[in-house]
């Protein structure tokens, strides 16, 4: 299993998941109690409930970098192209916009 803070506008916001099943995202509750949450994406609307998916939702996937950037990250850092997860992890800690992905130690 591994996991992810997703921060907003420097504010945690949730975790992402990976797990046997596929992933989880779920919203952190002191982050919904925030009067100026917003929502990470139009596809994972504010709500306390978690969201599953067989797949990496396409949003997360959409922050991966690619071409060039992706063949540096897979030179740089040995991962494999396929790791959805594994290259979020280590290429998002710092994406263009308001979204980071630190990753989290189990």
């Amino acid at each position: 299993m591994r996991q992810g803070e997703v921060w907003v506008h420097n504010q945690l916001a949730g975790m992402l998941i990976e797990n046997e099943d596929g992933y989880v995202f779920c919203y952190d509750a002191d982050y919904l109690k925030n009067d100026s949450a917003k929502a990470v994406s139009l596809t994972l609307p504010l709500q306390s409930k978690p969201f599953e998916s067989r797949y990496m939702f396409s949003f997360f996937d959409g922050l991966i970098p690619e071409g060039w950037l992706l063949e540096i990250a897979h030179k740089n850092w040995k991962l494999n192209p396929r790791d959805r997860m594994g290259l979020l992890l280590t290429t998002c800690r710092d994406c263009i916009g308001n979204i980071s992905i630190i990753p989290v130690d189990l």
